[in-house]
Order: C-alpha cells, then sequence, then structure tokens
C-alpha cells in the first residue's frame, strides 16, 4: 500500500457531535432562500478546502443532488432550526447527521456514476443514503442502532427513495451477499481500514473513510483498488468523527 500525504487545514475540523435527541416524521417546509444560502456556503468552502481536498468545485450532479434532498426531514422535530446551519444536528441515541460540509465532501469524493452499487457503513438518519440515491446509486445501507435504522426507513420511502436497502448489523463486515461495490463511504471512524470492506470493493472502486484514533483528530482517507487488485491510500484532510461500534 502507497500512502500520498496532503497538507492538513489547521483552523478547520469537520465535527460529528454526539447528542440525543427524538426523530419527528412529519413534513416541514423547505424554504429555498434558507437551502440556498447554506449551499452556496457549503460551496465557498470547497474552493478554500481545494487544496486538501483535490477538487475546487462540486460537480453539477453531486451540487444537484444536495439541493434536492430536504435535510430538515432527517432532523428531529425540536432541532430542525438548524438544518440550514452547516454544523452536525443529533438524530438521537448519541447519534447526528452529519455536517453539510463533510456530506458534501465524501459524496464528491466517491466519484459516483448513476447505476453504481454503493456500500454505506452508518445509516444514521438516511441523509447520507438519500444524497446518494438522488445521484443515481443503488445504495446499501447498514445500521447497528434498529431504532435509527427504522426511522431511516420511514422518512427514505415517505420521500420516495426506493433505490436505498437497509439492514440491522454490525457494518464492519460490509455486505457480502450484495458485493462487490462500486464505491464505499463510512460514517464513523475506525483506527484501521476494515478488511472486509477493502474485499467488497470492486477493482476500480472508491471507499471514503475517517481513519485514526476516536481521541485524536482522525484523517478523512480515499482507499482506490486498483484493477491488479493493488490498494492505493490518500490520505486528504483532518476530520472528527464518532466512533465505529460493533464488534470490531
Amino acid at each position: 500500500m502507497s500512502i500520498q500525504h496532503m497538507p492538513p487545514v489547521g483552523w478547520l475540523l469537520l465535527t460529528v457531535n454526539l447528542f440525543g435527541a427524538a426523530l419527528a416524521s412529519d413534513a416541514v417546509p423547505w424554504p429555498s432562500e434558507a437551502s440556498g444560502e447554506l449551499w452556496d456556503k457549503v460551496e465557498q468552502l470547497i474552493g478554500i478546502l481545494h487544496t486538501e481536498t483535490g477538487f475546487a468545485q462540486l460537480s453539477p450532479g453531486v451540487g444537484a443532488a444536495l439541493r434536492e434532498v430536504p435535510r430538515p426531514r432527517f432532523i428531529p422535530e425540536r432541532d430542525r432550526e438548524a438544518a440550514f446551519d452547516n454544523r452536525p444536528v443529533p438524530i438521537g441515541y448519541g447519534q447526528t447527521i452529519s455536517q453539510p460540509l463533510i456530506v458534501a465532501v465524501m459524496t464528491e469524493l466517491l466519484a459516483l456514476r448513476p447505476g453504481d452499487k454503493v456500500f454505506e457503513l452508518g445509516t444514521g438518519s438516511g441523509y447520507q443514503a438519500a444524497v446518494l440515491a438522488a445521484l443515481g446509486a443503488h445504495v446499501y445501507s447498514v445500521e447497528i442502532i434498529p431504532e435509527l435504522a427504522t426511522r431511516a426507513r420511514v422518512t427514505l420511502d415517505e420521500l420516495g427513495y426506493d433505490g436505498v436497502r437497509i439492514k440491522v448489523g454490525d457494518g464492519y463486515f460490509g455486505w457480502p451477499d450484495e458485493a462487490p461495490f462500486d464505491a464505499i463511504v463510512v460514517t464513523a471512524a475506525n483506527d484501521h481500514i476494515p478488511p472486509p470492506l477493502i474485499q467488497q470493493l470492486r477493482p476500480g472502486g472508491r471507499m471514503v473513510i475517517p481513519v485514526g484514533d476516536r481521541y485524536t483528530t482522525q484523517k478523512l482517507v480515499i482507499v482506490e483498488r486498483d484493477a491488479d487488485g493493488t490498494i492505493q491510500l490518500h490520505e486528504l484532510m483532518p476530520v472528527t468523527f464518532v466512533p465505529l461500534t460493533g464488534a470490531r
């Protein structure tokens, strides 16, 4: 394996905090002005981060998907006023819906094409899966907390994102029956890259994962599997994620 290092951004850490809340499934308004301001701000930050991420702007497809998916529907009712803030928001059970900026960065780094098969470790609210489905991906998502899996399924069904399959389990082991995958996205940090996920990545595929100890800043890493099976690792920006749970 080879690791390509890129300079860190000292002043910016993309954080995913831990809180508790109850999720409501009722519809909420989707004010175009507020959402537009949020995604305009995110795109400005993307430009600032270009030396760390390798891209200076979102592709048209990713930008459109982010603006399409109604973020408030994935946020607990009592915290929905934060739907248009560029920060993580609690969804209950000690978990959060990720910061919009980190969702944008990770989605862009996956370099998806319509019809790609994507594995997601950590369904959470279902928001990241909805964005992937809006890009035309077929998403297979594993969530270790049954209540969150159920809520995500209800929200995704209500919004018509039927390209997402969810099951309850330990995502460390992937979804062997549906492998290989064109892309893999991991939404929790681990001190190593799970070998089962590397094995389930299709040659030519790409994984985006935060790697590092739970007590220190982690690094966002791109894992690429070449056609001959060689694994290339590209270390990007510093991030802070909730730790991966489960057997490993």
